[in-house]
């Protein structure tokens, strides 16, 4: 098997081949070269947490895109790169429909909300069904979209590849607003989309910039530096947010690439602490810790109020990680061997692990919704799903 690994040698390549105009991915999401840094064994570990199989159905490989399945009024919905698009139970993982959403396949899902299901193309088509697997509308953006949308405050929001962000109306697909930034001359191809919270859609973009824009006309809130291009080539000064935003009742925070991660309060743009740590799987925040996996996908937890450092967890290193999730006393992260690692919110202790198909959990776990069985679903790049209890 191939191993996983920030390809420095791949970026560097892709420089010199398409120059400025380039768009490169610094990772190498489906693996690389047998000469990159040798993921680290895993050791026994002495579980206190049961991580227990509650089902496991199949949608489709992932191919070289990043899919991550949506959870929406009991549907569990989920895509693959040859176009399908399916809806399960949520509960049970029993298949209720499954539909060829794209014959010339998919690049980006699911996004989930107000009775519509939505994927995107590499193409820019953006395609939205009901949730009885129905045709809805077909919207077009001006770019492949590699970033599932999301649907909130009434509308679909597409994170387009060429940095735009689109408002496109839940009930039709027309557009109701688009924003735009100009980016550095080399940019991260990446899967990074979208948050939304109280009326305001927040995004990252190239340069380490994070935005929050009002939900009703796409107008700019604020912008904040989550970190500062530097270096003395095009290459060292990549500084780009790559993963979805994440907030918790107090603030948003965001991690970039060559960079930081920080958070701001949600409302004013403030900034509230910045920590020099490097990603391009994500972070994670709760009510009181915030979890990076970096770079080499050692997992740093920090302070959530104060960005000071809390523990750090090194023993997964280079088994390319998934960006974490945080529940109840675990925080839950997959690997490029189908393994899904349960560590202790307090320390980083390993608590549990179990293995699913042995292909990668590259899509970052999903939590079961509220209120029913405390547990995680995780879409692998073979097409397997899985649910676990914790």
């Amino acid at each position: 098997m191939t191993r996983p690994g920030v390809r420095v040698l791949y970026a560097a390549a892709a420089a010199l081949m398409f120059a400025a105009c380039s768009a490169l991915n610094p990772l190498n999401w489906w693996g690389g070269s047998d000469n990159g840094p040798k993921p680290a064994p895993l050791g026994e570990i002495k579980p206190t947490l049961a991580v227990t199989p509650m089902w496991r159905a199949a949608v489709g490989a992932a191919g070289a895109y990043l899919f991550v399945p949506a959870i929406n009024e009991g549907h569990l919905f989920a895509a693959a790169a040859d176009g399908t698009l399916a809806s399960f139970d949520a509960t049970t993982g029993s298949q209720r429909w499954r539909v060829q959403a794209n014959r010339a396949g998919l690049s980006a899902g699911v996004g989930a909300g107000a009775g519509t299901v939505v994927v995107a193309t590499l193409k820019g088509e953006v395609l939205a069904f009901d949730h009885s697997g129905a045709p809805k509308w077909k919207a077009q953006v001006s770019s492949e979209v590699l970033a599932p949308p999301l649907v909130a405050d009434g509308l679909v929001l597409v994170r387009s590849n060429d940095n735009r962000i689109y408002a496109l109306s839940t009930d039709d697909g027309r557009r109701q607003w688009v924003y735009q930034r100009s980016a550095p001359a080399l940019v991260v191809r990446n899967f990074g989309g979208v948050a939304a919270g109280l009326g305001v859609i927040y995004g990252g973009f190239p340069g380490g910039k994070l935005v929050a824009l009002a939900a009703t006309n796409g107008s700019l809130r604020w912008e904040g530096t989550v970190a500062l291009p530097k270096g003395s080539t095009e290459l060292e000064r990549i500084a780009d947010v790559t993963s979805a935003p994440v907030f918790n009742d107090r603030a948003i925070c965001a991690v970039a690439y060559q960079g930081r991660a920080a958070c701001f309060d949600a409302g004013t743009g403030q900034p509230v602490w910045s920590r020099d740590v490097s990603s391009h799987a994500g972070i994670a925040i709760d009510s009181r810790y915030a979890f990076v996996t970096d770079e080499r996908s050692a997992i740093v937890a920090m302070s959530a109020a104060t960005g000071s450092s809390l523990w750090k967890q090194d023993k997964l290193l280079n088994r390319g990680l998934s960006a974490p999730l945080s529940i109840g006393r675990a925080l839950i992260a997959g690997d490029y061997q189908g393994f899904l690692h349960a560590l202790s919110r307090e320390d980083g202790s390993f608590i549990g692990r179990v293995q699913t198909d042995s292909t990668w959990i590259a899509a970052p776990p999903l939590a079961l919704p509220a209120g029913g069985t405390e547990g995680v679903i995780v879409q692998t790049r073979g097409g397997g799903l899985f649910a676990f209890s914790l």
